[in-house]
C-alpha cells in the first residue's frame, strides 16, 4: 500500500456528515482487498475479520468517515447561495474560499468577499455570521435552481499537495488519515494467524455529534475499541501543553471516559515495539468516538489513539505521514499481543 497515496485519494472523496456515500464507497473498496465480509451500513463501512462467535476478545477499529462542510439553506432572488455548516469550521477563514456544492451536477463556487477598499471601518476585524455569508456560483436564481437544491452538501474545493518531507495538507485530512491508518492496520495483520476478531468501522456522523457511532458499537458489541482520530498538533502560537508534535508518533490518551489500563497497554506495546508515542492527557470527554464506545451497553474498554494534525477543521490540515504509520503498526503489534 502506498500510504500516502491512499490518504490523498480518501480526502478527496466527498463526504459531509450525513452525505457520506463517495467517501464510503471509496473506502469500502479499499476494505475489499483484505476481507470479503465488508459492507455500508447507515452510512458506515464495517470490515469484519475473524470468527465473531469464537474469536474473542472482539475488537472494535474505528475511524470516521465523515467531513466538516456545508449545507444549502437558500438561493437568493440573485442567484447567490445561501448556507449553514454542518460541524465546527472556524467563520475566520471562510471569506473567499473556492467551494464545491454536491447537486444535481457539481457547481463550482465562491464564497462572497468584500474587498478591503470597501470595507466599511465599523466591520473591519469582525468575523461574519453565517447568515451574512453566501456562495457565488454565476448562475442567475432560475440557473441555480436547475442544478442546486436546499439541502445539498457543500465541501471546500482544495486538493491534498504535497509538502516538504512525508507531510501532506489538504481539506478533509480528518478523518480520512485515521481511515487509511486502519485499511494499513489491516494490511498488516491480513497474513497473520490471529486467535481473536476484530471489525473496523468506518462511522459516520461524527462531526455532528458522534452519531454513527452510538449505532455502528451496539451493532458489533465489541469488548474492546480503539478510536483513531486526529488532534492538535504543536503550531507556533500554541502550548506544549495542549499539543502534541508533529512526527513523534502517535498521541495516546489519557481520560476519564477512556479505559486507564487499555491507555497503558497501548504505552507499553508501543515501548515493547520502540514505536514513538506521546500522551494526550483529557480532563472530561475525548471529543472522539471513544466516549460513545465506552458506554455502549454494559461498558466497553475503549481508546483513542490520536494523529497529531495542524490547522483543524480548515481546508489546509496538516499530516506527517510517518504518524499514520506508526499508529496502523501500534494497532497492529496490540492486536497481535493480544490475540
Amino acid at each position: 500500500m502506498d500510504l500516502k497515496e491512499v490518504i490523498k485519494s480518501l480526502a478527496g472523496a466527498s463526504g459531509v456528515s450525513g452525505d457520506e456515500t463517495e467517501a464510503a464507497k471509496l473506502a469500502l473498496g479499499y476494505l475489499k482487498e483484505f476481507t470479503d465480509d465488508c459492507y455500508i451500513k447507515n452510512n458506515c463501512v464495517f470490515g469484519n475479520f475473524g470468527k465473531r462467535e469464537k474469536g474473542k476478545p472482539h475488537i472494535l477499529l474505528d475511524a470516521h468517515i465523515d467531513q466538516i462542510g456545508f449545507v444549502v439553506t437558500f438561493i437568493t432572488d440573485d442567484g447567490f447561495i445561501k448556507i449553514a455548516n454542518c460541524g465546527g469550521i472556524d467563520r475566520r477563514l471562510l471569506l473567499a474560499q473556492q467551494v464545491k456544492i454536491l447537486g444535481k451536477k457539481e457547481v463550482y463556487g465562491v464564497i462572497c468577499s468584500i474587498p478591503p477598499h470597501l470595507e466599511k471601518k465599523s466591520d473591519e476585524g469582525k468575523v461574519p455570521e453565517y447568515s451574512d455569508i453566501c456562495i457565488d456560483v454565476g448562475m442567475t436564481k432560475e440557473e441555480a435552481e436547475k442544478v442546486i437544491s436546499q439541502g445539498d452538501k457543500i465541501v471546500f474545493l482544495q486538493k491534498c499537495r504535497d509538502m516538504q518531507s512525508d507531510r501532506i495538507s489538504g481539506a478533509a485530512l480528518d478523518d480520512r488519515c485515521g481511515v487509511a491508518c486502519l485499511l494499513r492496520a489491516a494490511e498488516m495483520l491480513k497474513n497473520e494467524t490471529l486467535n481473536c476478531s476484530y471489525t473496523i468501522m468506518f462511522s459516520s456522523q461524527e462531526e455532528v455529534g458522534e452519531r454513527g457511532a452510538k449505532i455502528g458499537v451496539y451493532d458489533v458489541d465489541p469488548d474492546i475499541a480503539i478510536a483513531v482520530d486526529v488532534s492538535f498538533a504543536l503550531t507556533p502560537d500554541d502550548s506544549e501543553l495542549k499539543c502534541g508534535k508533529m512526527g513523534k508518533g502517535t498521541m495516546i490518551g489519557f481520560a476519564p471516559t477512556l479505559d486507564r489500563e487499555l491507555s497503558k497497554r497501548m504505552k507499553e506495546v508501543a515501548a515493547k515495539n520502540e514505536l514513538p508515542y506521546q500522551i494526550e492527557v483529557m480532563n472530561d470527554e475525548t471529543g472522539t468516538n471513544a466516549d460513545r464506545f465506552s458506554v455502549n451497553a454494559g461498558g466497553v474498554k475503549a481508546v483513542t489513539l490520536s494523529i497529531p494534525l495542524k490547522y483543524m477543521h480548515t481546508p489546509v490540515e496538516v499530516i506527517s505521514v510517518s504518524d499514520v504509520e506508526t499508529t496502523a503498526k501500534l494497532i497492529a503489534a496490540y492486536i497481535k499481543e493480544v490475540c
